[in-house]
């Protein structure tokens, strides 16, 4: 069972980039932590682009106007535009059932935010490219043809993509240059009940929309930059896999990794919390941006 999630007072700094190459730090003493019983060899792979420095640098400006006037006293409701993408065969999809959990899990794990997300309509598409894609001419066919709603509206393709991948998104900083390619593709296995164990409760979309409200990695710029912006995020190394338990891979930061934060790479199992820094950015990027 998750831990129970708890946000503490709000406080909102500065941005980086989100990125899995995580810097090193010589002076750092790595500490992996103790693996839980039945976590995973296999890898959460996210492959969510990350900006550009002059993105990173115009962004960051922007957000400097928000700093202090980001507490979260608005609630906002997502519409959802579900998109299920099978084969040209009709193999695969994923089920009404497992969307209506889906969107329960991400009403559960943004909870302490201001965000809420509600299913406007789900459609089905037939289509082998669109199917297995993991980006270029595919992705951008497949959301002109099927993208709905404006900047507010949360778009989720579920498809078989390959690679080895769990998901991507776009971040709310590329809304206004590419309107139709803003949206969340997920491994059609990674939703309640599929078969991507381990992550497949659903916290894949919870990463990922994390992305698209503005999130970074939380092992962005590892130990020995700002990480991910956020000043309530422990520094971190590099990934965090499986749940291992007093992680501490930055010796100058006294906290254990936050490897139960939803936007690392741990197991669906040991994710269960957004810190109040997250959430104040995520308001932040969504007075901004959206």
């Amino acid at each position: 069972m998750k831990r129970t999630l708890w946000i503490a007072a709000i406080a909102m700094t500065g941005l980086v980039a989100c990125s899995s190459d995580a810097s090193e730090d010589p002076n750092a003493s790595e500490s992996e932590g103790v693996q839980d019983p039945g976590s995973s060899t296999v890898h959460r792979g996210c492959a969510t682009k990350d900006l550009s420095v002059d993105e990173i640098l115009a962004d960051k400006a922007k957000m400097a106007a928000f700093e202090g006037i980001s507490t979260i006293t608005e609630s906002r409701n997502i519409p959802v535009y579900w998109h299920i993408i099978r084969s040209s065969s009709g193999a695969g999809g994923v089920t009404s059932q497992q969307i209506t959990s889906s969107i329960s899990v991400l009403n559960a794990a943004y909870a302490g935010t201001s965000f809420s997300f509600s299913l406007v309509s789900t459609d089905v598409s037939n289509n082998d490219a669109w199917y297995t894609t993991t980006g270029g001419t595919s992705e951008s066919q497949m959301k002109n043809a099927l993208r709905q709603g404006g900047s507010n509206a949360l778009n989720v393709y579920s498809n078989e993509m390959g690679g080895g991948l769990l998901g991507w998104a776009t971040f709310p900083s590329s809304y206004s240059s590419s309107p139709k390619i803003d949206g969340v593709v997920i491994l059609q296995g990674s939703v309640p009940g599929g078969n991507a164990v381990p992550y497949n409760e659903g916290d894949t979309l919870t990463h990922e929309v994390g992305h698209w409200l503005g999130l970074y990695h939380t092992f962005q710029g590892g130990c020995s930059k700002s990480n991910d912006g956020v000043s309530d995020t422990p520094q971190e190394k590099s990934p965090a896999f499986g749940c291992p338990v007093n992680r501490n891979t930055c010796a100058r930061d006294p906290g254990n990794d936050p490897i139960y934060n939803f936007m690392d790479y741990t197991d669906d199992a040991c994710m269960d919390e957004f810190t109040a820094g997250q959430a104040a950015r995520m308001s932040a990027q969504w007075n901004a941006y959206r």
